[in-house]
């Protein structure tokens, strides 16, 4: 069955307790579906051993010479000491295993809490453990993983709502709007210049970092990309105030400083990016809505009070776009 055609709903709790025992781990029949959407991730218990997390990725979304890119990041980083959790290796030195019409990566488990956004100490230890995790990234590129770029967050997330999405009601503001935001984030860009793209985590918010033993551990890098350094720390920034981010940038970048050499000409990507990740969230529920997890999900997409709501924030967006770039304090 060819990977587009086969549905995650028919991956049932035998067949995820079989993959992993294909591998030689005994389970002891203990499974616990974790909150993932994209991918389908479980704890699985093992006999007289400690449990497992067993990830199933998403079929037709990533190949596979993708997602051993995604792996051997990890295998990188964690050959410098760095705390990220990196997925199990088999005796034969593989990661990505395959299991009737799935594939699959073992994980260990780690248990620890989300990190303390408000608290300078964290954002420090956070800005350093991300720079030395820059220094590896800026070692060399990926080879088939995509960049995050105006054209695939942006243009095409927006030609899919205007397209098959919005209420018709609200299709000429919708797209009035994202015109004059795609303007502005190239803006943006054109503002910043040419600065580097490196690997990067890709979706570094407060969710895949886990803190544990008094230090960030960094999980999920299932949507490594190459962009610029700043998309792994502008979701550190939390609040609408202004001088809070930039205290807390402040603060990241401080700790960034010490392992790496942060451009600041990437602060005017801030605004670009969280516009850019707004638009592409919007279409990537829209682009999942046939999977039956979605709807049951999140309910509240695709209603008209949804778009309204969505083009409000987006409106605020466009404000944003227009102020000046955050500075270092």
């Amino acid at each position: 069955m060819p990977d587009h055609d086969q549905p995650f709903y028919q991956l049932t709790p035998d067949t995820v307790i079989d993959a992993v025992e294909s591998l030689g781990h005994l389970s002891d029949g203990r499974i616990l579906a974790l909150n993932s959407y994209e991918n389908r991730v479980y704890q699985v218990g093992l006999d007289e051993r400690e449990p497992l997390i067993a990830k199933f990725y998403r079929p037709g979304r990533w190949s596979d010479a993708q997602i051993h890119e995604e792996h051997r990041f990890c295998f990188e980083l964690a050959e410098q000491e760095l705390p990220v959790v990196a997925p199990m290796l088999n005796d034969s030195g593989e990661s990505l295993f395959h299991f009737k019409d799935y594939r699959f990566a073992l994980y260990p488990r780690r248990g620890g809490r989300a990190p303390e956004l408000g608290d300078p100490d964290h954002l420090y230890q956070l800005g350093q453990t991300l720079g030395r995790i820059h220094l590896v990234g800026g070692m060399h590129p990926f080879e088939t993983r995509p960049a995050l770029d105006i054209q695939s967050y942006g243009r095409d997330s927006v030609e899919l709502i205007a397209a098959d999405f919005i209420p018709s009601s609200l299709r000429e503001a919708y797209v009035s709007l994202t015109a004059d935001l795609l303007a502005g984030i190239e803006a943006c860009y054109q503002a910043a210049g040419d600065v580097r793209s490196i690997r990067v985590h890709g979706d570094c918010h407060g969710g895949n970092i886990l803190w544990r033993d008094d230090m960030p551990n960094f999980v999920d890098f299932d949507d490594a990309r190459m962009a610029p350094a700043i998309q792994d720390l502008w979701m550190l920034l939390t609040g609408d105030d202004r001088q809070q981010q930039q205290l807390q940038l402040s603060e990241v970048i401080e700790g960034y400083n010490e392992f790496g050499d942060f451009d600041p000409r990437e602060l005017h990507l801030v605004e670009a990016l969280r516009t850019l990740r707004m638009m592409h969230y919007s279409a990537w529920l829209a682009r999942r809505w046939q999977d039956p997890a979605f709807p049951r999900n999140f309910p509240w997409f695709n209603t008209e009070r949804y778009w309204g709501e969505h083009i409000l924030q987006l409106r605020e967006q466009l404000s944003a776009l227009q102020q000046p770039p955050l500075q270092l304090l």
